[in-house]
């Protein structure tokens, strides 16, 4: 069934999201296909250690595909909800996976609480500058990223 499903993903030129996967269907697919796969919103083990994040080395298999890490801003995900804490865990996934193959994924739909809205996300930005990462990091994990695997998928 699994495979079936990924073949018309491929097919259909969609976006692959792991995000509520287990660890043994994102492994699963990984064997499937190469197509660059998305985690939409999630966090680093190395950087916070619970279930809800892949191991890293799981994750820097995803980013191998071209993929991006979409970092979430809650307190599960990064092990501190601050705007600071969410920096340093994006910075956590930038030395993980690269800095070609991290995102935001705020996971703002509702189920899981977030300290700040977007209005306030420049709190990120500021505090991103602030523990050292570059500008051209920045515009890659506040969109480019992300837009590099939609164009890639969604042609």
């Amino acid at each position: 069934m699994l495979r079936a499903v990924v073949q018309q993903v491929v097919a259909r030129h969609l976006i692959l999201d792991l995000a509520h996967s287990s660890q043994q269907v994102a492994r699963d697919v990984l064997e499937i296909t190469n197509i660059p796969l998305v985690v939409s919103h999630t966090g680093i083990h190395g950087h916070c250690r619970t279930k809800r994040n892949f191991p890293d080395e799981l994750m820097q298999k995803i980013a191998a595909t071209g993929g991006v890490i979409g970092m979430g801003y809650w307190l599960e995900v990064t092990c501190d909800d601050t705007p600071k804490g969410i920096a340093a865990a994006i910075k956590a996934a930038i030395a993980t996976v690269g800095e070609d193959h991290v995102s935001l994924g705020s996971d703002f739909d509702g189920s899981v609480n977030t300290t700040f809205d977007t209005s306030e996300l420049a709190a990120i930005t500021s505090e991103l500058l602030e523990a050292g990462v570059t500008e051209t990091q920045i515009r890659k994990l506040m969109g480019e990223n992300m837009l590099r695997v939609l164009r890639a998928r969604l042609n």
